[in-house]
């Protein structure tokens, strides 16, 4: 056998089965440590066959493999045997190295996969979480409570005598105030009327505009117009403006599909929201297609008659919209006629996110969502009432407040608020009236 470079080549010579004088060069790899598979018992295999190869090449040679004499310059049988000897022992070598190397990578896989599967485990045994912007843990739409709420503490609902300011909100961003008009509510100034109607189904209703519409064809001077009183309340009149609105002259009159329960309609983004009558089904419908586009039912709400503001007139859901968007108020069975506020997505309606306040629904008059807060009319029929209570979303806290509130005609059945306009649009028998509100913060005065 030839051999340059002990560890780069080798050349041999046999006999072959039938005798034949064969001679064999083999080289190993300057850069490979070991064949490259498409596995690691493929690998394992080419080794193992290397090794049983050569193990029958030194069987071979002892058993009285020809020293032969021919081409000079070859080494002689025992150096031949000592040098196949070496090259097995090599092999061997390298297999044992091959096999650690392997049985490492195992060991560190079967440690990775059982901490994942630990790790997964407790995932799915963790409840869904979201953060709210106050630090805390929100879980979404389970409803939140004031602080100090107690189901069996029956005074809960009492009115607190002290009397707070207002605190700015959380949800906007600072410096942002002025954009939004969102802070304290400082005043609410005295109703300006626009129109009373003409008929004793006009005693309580909707009149609204919407805040933020989307289309080209109803713009945010559109006014639209519900008759509340009946069994089935399904005409909604629309006036170009205030002014067709107040001279009674509508551009159009749609027919919903479904009657319409009570006075807690909204108007936001091009479609009605409201109320299915003798239900606690919400329906969406589409203004610009004229046909229903969503429907859901309001978990556990009450309605008809259940948890009514204090007027009565199956007012158990009432529909709002603010800065942030599409509210419902209402209240549960669990919740023992507390209000309840729920955030809802704008296109299905789904209940995003809930808190519960302290203040029982059919204790109030009317309410209404301003900045992401609740704010109650302590009475719908008292002349000089007040704006007597308001929970802030962002804090998860009420408070007891008092903000002069007027009901000229009084019998007020609705009362919505309109960012856009700053203004609070309410139905106080017979007569369709708009306040303005004053609002302000610090260091930015008033609006």
């Amino acid at each position: 056998m030839f051999s340059h470079s002990q560890h780069q080549a080798s050349l041999s010579r046999s006999n072959d089965p039938t005798g034949r004088c064969v001679y064999t060069f083999e080289v190993i790899s300057p850069q490979e440590t070991s064949c490259t598979g498409n596995s690691t018992k493929s690998e394992m295999d080419e080794v193992l066959t290397r090794l049983t190869l050569l193990e029958a090449m030194v069987s071979q040679l002892i058993a009285g493999g020809s020293s032969g004499t021919g081409t000079g310059g070859l080494r002689n049988n025992d150096e031949y045997l000592q040098e196949a000897y070496a090259q097995v022992t090599r092999e061997r070598n390298q297999l044992q190295l091959e096999q650690e190397r392997l049985k490492t990578q195992v060991q560190k896989l079967q440690s990775t996969l059982a901490e994942l599967s630990l790790e997964a485990e407790r995932l799915r045994q963790r409840p869904c979480e979201q953060t709210n912007t106050s630090g805390g843990t929100l879980h979404e739409n389970r409803p939140l409570r004031d602080p100090g709420y107690h189901f069996k503490n029956t005074s809960y609902q009492e009115m607190k005598a002290e009397v707070k300011k207002l605190p700015a909100t959380h949800l906007i961003p600072e410096g942002n105030h002025s954009l939004t008009g969102c802070g304290e509510l400082l005043s609410v100034g005295d109703p300006v009327l626009h129109r009373k109607a003409d008929a004793i189904t006009g005693k309580y209703g909707v009149w609204l505009q919407d805040p933020d519409p989307q289309g080209p064809y109803y713009t945010k001077n559109t006014v639209w117009r519900i008759d509340a009183v009946g069994k089935e309340v399904r005409q909604l009149f629309i006036y170009e403006n205030i002014d067709q609105f107040s001279k009674g002259f509508p551009m159009k009159v749609l027919v919903l599909p479904e009657p319409m329960e009570s006075t807690g309609a909204t108007v936001y983004q091009d479609s009605l929201y409201y109320q299915r009558r003798r239900s606690r089904t919400l329906l969406r419908y589409n203004l610009t297609s004229e046909n229903l586009a969503s429907r859901m039912d309001l978990p556990h709400a009450g309605f008809h008659g259940q948890h009514p503001y204090s007027w009565g007139g199956y007012t158990d859901i009432d529909l709002a919209v603010d800065e942030q968007g599409l509210w419902a108020i209402y209240s549960t069975s669990k919740a023992k006629g507390a209000i309840i506020i729920s955030q809802l997505d704008p296109e299905s309606m789904k209940v995003r996110r809930s808190w519960e306040t302290k203040i029982r629904k059919n204790s109030v008059g009317n309410a209404f969502m301003m900045c992401g807060r609740l704010f109650t009319i302590a009475s719908y029929t008292t002349a000089n009432t007040t704006i007597n209570y308001m929970f802030d979303t962002a804090t998860n806290e009420g408070q007891s407040i008092a903000v002069p509130f007027m009901n000229k005609y009084r019998y007020n059945s609705m009362v919505d608020y309109n960012h856009d306009q700053r203004k609070l649009y309410a139905w106080d028998n017979f007569h369709m009236v708009t306040y303005d509100v004053r609002l302000g913060w610090a260091g930015q005065g008033s609006s």
